[in-house]
């Protein structure tokens, strides 16, 4: 195994994908598991704090569990989840005790993270645990999760949580090298996204893993808007020998997505609330043009909505629309969707989402 010395973060998040840690047939890979397990071992003698997020429940319950008979698809997905999970964590906890590290199993669902006090109570527990040297293994809790919460799969899950606890690195260990280039068709992977580039699609094969829920498009968005709060985002082959001990010695390997200037406080936990909205306010083009006026701060206010889309209270996260239909941002709300009704259009009014609590997509 490789030496590492003075790692390049200090704090990271590692996502291990499905086809990662389990073979053809579902079962858990345990040369995989055993590398990877004693590579976060290495990292958290050498002071990094680690959040593992693992997938591989529902494919480690395949390999245990044959349905007598056909299920809908969350119900199968709640047996194999719920009896694999354990398989899981028992595997992670046999192999970590090797290196006597303790871990930790946290289960979360996608509404955990619309709610700002579940919000804070889970990023005190994270941060409890990491105090303690503890390792936190984290998975969607599937058993109770039903189609519209869940999460589009564990990136997105492991982008929140990366955001949540202001990491320096997040890592997404896929079954492929990195980000491959299909615009060039010669093979090679894009070693470095500037956060300015878009329009990933044009380089990405639009397939989904065999056994994941998501693609490489998906990381990419994922990885992208994280860039944006200032979180350097690789993406690389979870088999590749000391894959985790490269990257944390500064090697250059797989696809490196290059943060902006950091990001911190309740704009990071709006800036990756999409989804998780409960209500929408369409405003004027006039409005759309102090939001986005690049670095001076604007606040929304009530003279520049137009309408109002769903009740919403104080507190909720609001989705900000341009009149034709364009995602301007997200925002806490500081009034109720019935008062905003009743103020809309008006001046000298206090704003409907503060600068401090508002994120421009």
């Amino acid at each position: 195994m490789k030496q590492l010395h003075n790692p390049r973060y200090k704090k990271i998040v590692v996502k291990v994908g499905t086809n990662v840690i389990t073979g053809k047939n579902g079962a858990l890979d345990m040369a995989v598991l055993g590398s990877l397990t004693a590579q976060i071992a290495v990292l958290q003698q050498q002071g990094v704090q680690v959040i593992l997020v693992s997938s591989g429940a529902v494919g480690a319950g395949r390999s245990i569990v044959k349905l007598s008979e056909p299920l809908p698809p969350v119900a199968a997905r709640q047996v194999l989840s719920s009896t694999g999970q354990i398989k899981l964590i028992s595997t992670y906890n046999t192999l970590f005790e090797e290196h006597q590290q303790i871990i930790a199993q946290i289960l979360v669902t996608k509404s955990d993270f619309s709610d700002r006090l579940h919000y804070l109570n889970m990023k005190t527990c994270f941060t409890s645990l990491l105090q303690q040297n503890i390792l936190p293994i984290v998975n969607e809790n599937d058993a109770v999760s039903v189609t519209e919460l869940m999460f589009t799969d564990n990136d997105e899950l492991s982008g929140l949580i990366a955001s949540m606890m202001d990491v320096d690195g997040y890592i997404i260990l896929s079954h492929v090298d990195g980000l491959f280039d299909m615009k060039a068709g010669d093979g090679s992977i894009i070693p470095v996204i500037d956060p300015s580039m878009k329009h990933f699609h044009q380089y990405i094969s639009p397939g989904k893993s065999e056994f994941g829920r998501g693609g490489m498009l998906t990381k990419c968005h994922i990885a992208h808007k994280l860039s944006r709060l200032g979180i350097t985002v690789h993406i690389a082959n979870g088999r590749t020998p000391d894959i985790l001990l490269s990257l944390l010695g500064g090697e250059q390997t797989g696809t490196t997505f290059l943060p902006q200037k950091p990001t911190h406080g309740p704009k990071r936990w709006i800036a990756t609330s999409e989804g998780m909205e409960k209500g929408a306010v369409t405003v004027n083009q006039g409005a759309v043009t102090a939001l986005m006026a690049g670095e001076r701060a604007n606040s929304l206010l009530p003279v520049g909505v137009v309408s109002v889309d769903s009740s919403f209270m104080k507190g909720d996260i609001i989705k900000i629309c341009s009149i034709d239909g364009t995602v301007i941002g997200y925002g806490m709300a500081q009034c109720s969707s019935e008062k905003t009704l009743s103020i809309m259009g008006q001046n000298n009014q206090k704003p409907l989402v503060h600068y401090d609590y508002l994120f421009i997509t």
